[in-house]
């Protein structure tokens, strides 16, 4: 005799940060969800994440975002269920060059109007204040006080947790194999292990995993997968910087590590990688043309240790900005984050639970899906960093 299908009013592919924060948003809504992960929470990209949170963002709504994840970072005990997000509060120096001097100074003051704090340096100012750095080609510093770094994988733990503590439930190690959209309006999902659900909603966060499943249901994400590589360094805590930097002309962003060691990365593109398939692994060469890059802005760094690394996915959007959005009755997406999406999850997640239940912020509609198809990308960040949102 056949099992009974199990039904849900909400299924979530993807226990990542994202999947985490919409399955607690919506568990604390009375919502029934069950959370479908491939792997264990943040057990993909999330958990490699370098973990900076900023919310020095050109686009406001993301700029919000960031600022309340953050809040909600530094005040997790209610959240987290015992675990700890693990906020380290650093502050982050963005280095500009000249010409971003008129679009940097309007987008502090914006920033600062919604209680993110910015502080700008120029000239003399810049070089005083920051005599670290080799600062010849930067025209103008924007600082962001209450920036700084968090744990990806407690955070996500704690999200998890606390929508478990809400009633929701978890299934770890399970694998989708098969959407069928259902008449009316959401999904019948095939796990990999046979059985069957049904779904009056579905959210599809699975990252680097999103355009595949997607194209199940015929809806074609322009989002590529890229290979990431981080390294990280030590240096005697004695030459220490104890705040993280961004370089728009160089291209990477640093930040500390506890009180001796920085992690590295670089902002603009890099190859493409089956996420199924790719190395995770830094080799010496990435490492070294990362720590010497960094070493030219901040020379102390030529004296740092390597500290080997690592490799990660990141899920590119054309316009390197969030995909959100519903693409089939009741099927939605929550992806495309570009190896930002870190830093804006725990409060965005509040935003994809209004989307999903039917009551959305008429902001969310800018990171449709079908922009795409109509041309209308999002202005985004600066130049080439359009990380920055």
């Amino acid at each position: 005799m056949a099992s009974a299908v199990r039904g849900y009013e909400v299924a979530i592919i993807g226990a990542g940060i994202h999947g985490a924060s919409a399955a607690y948003h919506l568990a604390r809504a009375g919502m029934r969800v069950v959370v479908l992960e491939r792997l264990t929470p943040a057990g993909g990209p999330t958990g490699l994440s370098s973990g900076v949170c900023r919310a020095y963002y050109t686009n406001l709504f993301l700029a919000e975002a960031a600022r309340d994840s953050i809040r909600m970072m530094t005040d997790f005990d209610e959240i987290g269920q015992g675990h700890d997000a693990g906020y380290r509060r650093t502050g982050l120096l963005f280095l500009h060059p000249p010409e971003d001097i008129p679009h940097v100074t309007d987008a502090a003051a914006k920033l600062n109007e919604l209680g993110i704090r910015v502080d700008l340096y120029e000239g003399d100012t810049l070089r005083r204040e920051f005599p670290q750095f080799v600062l010849d080609d930067i025209g103008i510093g924007a600082f962001e006080l209450d920036a700084g770094y968090a744990d990806p994988a407690g955070t996500t733990a704690g999200m998890m947790a606390g929508a478990i503590a809400a009633g929701a439930e978890l299934r770890n190690r399970t694998a989708v194999d098969e959407i069928t959209p259902r008449p009316g309006g959401g999904a019948d999902l095939r796990l990999a292990g046979g059985e069957s659900l049904e779904a009056e909603k579905l959210l599809i966060a699975a990252g680097p995993w999103t355009a595949p499943l997607a194209r199940q249901l015929g809806v074609e994400l322009p989002l590529t997968v890229e290979r990431h590589v981080v390294a990280m360094a030590r240096l005697d805590h004695a030459r220490a910087v104890p705040f993280g930097h961004g370089d728009l002309v160089t291209g990477y962003y640093c930040r500390p590590e506890g009180s001796d060691q920085y992690l590295m990365g670089w902002t603009h593109e890099a190859a493409k990688a089956d996420p199924d398939r790719y190395d995770a692994t830094i080799h010496r060469d990435e490492g070294v043309a990362l720590l010497e890059a960094v070493a030219r802005r901040l020379p102390a760094l030529h004296d740092a240790q390597p500290r080997g690394g690592w490799a990660s996915l990141y899920d590119v959007s054309p316009d390197w900005q969030p995909v959100i959005g519903e693409i089939a009755d009741g099927i939605f997406v929550d992806a495309g984050t570009s190896g930002h999406g870190f830093k804006l999850a725990p409060a965005l997640g509040q935003r994809v639970a209004d989307l999903v239940m039917r009551h959305p912020d008429p902001r969310l509609a800018q990171f449709s899906p079908a922009r795409f198809a109509t041309g209308e990308l999002l202005p985004a960040g600066y130049r080439d960093a359009r990380i920055l949102g």
